[in-house]
């Protein structure tokens, strides 16, 4: 009676296949052994290689490899960080050059409008004053011919002899002969020296003007620019002895100290702002 109800029960229910927990023991067991026997191969090369005691450390791969990436990633975050601190240092460099070129045009065009402005007061200064007195013709003719160093030495010893109207004429006589001379402008400032000796400032300061055109760096060169200024003080000009006298420190700031004393002297006779 069993036996048929069995029969006639259709068909079996299917029963699902269960893993068998020896092969998932099995397989665990499997790999640990080869990752020991990577770890035993690794301990042999070393050894082999260096000959050197093997320290055995339980292998951590994983945890190696994290770590190396969050190290790479720290790296990866700080070279970002540098490279834009360079490409900020970049552009503030370009900046920097751009600023430096416009800076430089600046001062260049300033440079030209004052070198303008100076020849133009210098200019408005020798208008202000007379022409000095041109040399006697026979003197002028008696000025030995090429020979500018002799003519130039014989005007200078009369001048340190005490004879000033000699010394004015021989001057005067040099700057009309040898124009070019590359001791002229000098042959101007003692001529001008021999003028203001007799009082005659205005012919004095064209000849000072003369002397001191283009700013020479010369050992009497500051010593011009206070005579002129004198000269104009004494011509009652004021202002332009003051103007002339701010040139002095800027033009020649190694200028002696006798020559800056008197040119406070005169600042004070004009009446300069400070």
């Amino acid at each position: 009676m069993a036996l048929a109800v069995l029969a006639t029960a259709g068909p079996a229910v299917s029963q699902t296949p269960m893993e068998d927990p020896l092969d998932v023991r099995d397989a665990k067991r499997v790999d640990r052994m080869e990752k020991v026997i990577r770890e035993l191969r690794a301990i042999v090369f070393q050894l082999r290689d260096t000959g050197k005691p093997v320290v055995v450390q339980p292998a951590d791969t994983d945890g190696r490899i994290d770590e190396l990436s969050s190290k790479l990633s720290d790296i990866e975050g700080a070279l970002r960080g540098v490279n834009g601190t360079i490409e900020g240092a970049t552009r503030d460099l370009d900046q920097a050059r751009r600023d430096n070129a416009a800076l430089k045009a600046q001062v260049q065009a300033l440079t030209t409008r004052l070198s303008a402005a100076e020849q133009k007061q210098l200019a408005a200064a020798a208008q202000a004053v007379p022409p000095p007195p041109a040399p006697p013709e026979e003197t002028a003719a008696a000025a030995p011919a090429g020979d500018p160093a002799k003519a130039f030495t014989q005007a200078r010893q009369l001048m340190l002899s005490g004879d000033y109207d000699a010394a004015e004429t021989a001057f005067a006589a040099y700057v009309a002969n040898y124009p070019d001379a590359p001791r002229a402008p000098e042959a101007s400032f003692w001529w001008g020296k021999t003028l203001a000796a007799r009082s005659a400032n205005a012919e004095a300061a064209r000849a000072y003007i003369t002397a001191i055109r283009g700013w020479p760096q010369t050992a009497w060169a500051p010593e011009a620019v206070v005579e002129l200024a004198k000269s104009l003080v004494a011509l009652k000009k004021p202002a332009d002895a003051c103007q002339t006298l701010a040139e002095l420190p800027r033009r020649y700031p190694k200028a002696p100290p006798a020559i800056a004393t008197r040119a406070a002297a005169l600042r004070t006779q004009a009446k300069c702002s400070a």
